[in-house]
């Protein structure tokens, strides 16, 4: 079963670009898809664009209305996803805990919908 881990923070927690932690911060990331391709489970994972760069877009009396900025007003946002294909939901958890945002952030977990 493939699961979405959809990956949440506030944009200035962590280490930042352009710092001496960043480097070793991204390196994990690196290690954590090599392992993840490795194990056979990695389907797709990309990082976003920061929330400046994000527009929402919603159908009023049937005419698109567009927003600058993210559908949600909150401090964490989401930064980035791993599609991770595990047999069960417990593997795809042990898997969520090794992403590195989640030191500082908060990794959500859900199935994607099968449609036959």
């Amino acid at each position: 079963m493939q699961y979405l881990c959809l990956i949440y923070s506030a944009e200035s927690s962590g280490p930042q670009h352009g710092t001496p932690e960043f480097g070793p911060y991204m390196q994990s990331y690196m290690e954590f898809t090599a392992k993840v391709q490795e194990d056979g489970v990695f389907v797709a994972g990309e990082g976003l664009q920061p929330v400046m760069t994000a527009s929402t877009v919603t159908m009023e009396n049937g005419q698109p209305e567009i927003t600058d900025g993210p559908f949600a007003e909150t401090k964490e946002q989401l930064g980035g996803f791993y599609l991770l294909d595990c047999p069960d939901l417990d593997t795809a958890l042990k898997y969520a805990a090794q992403i590195p945002t989640a030191t500082h952030g908060r990794i959500e977990v859900r199935p994607v919908m099968v449609y036959d």
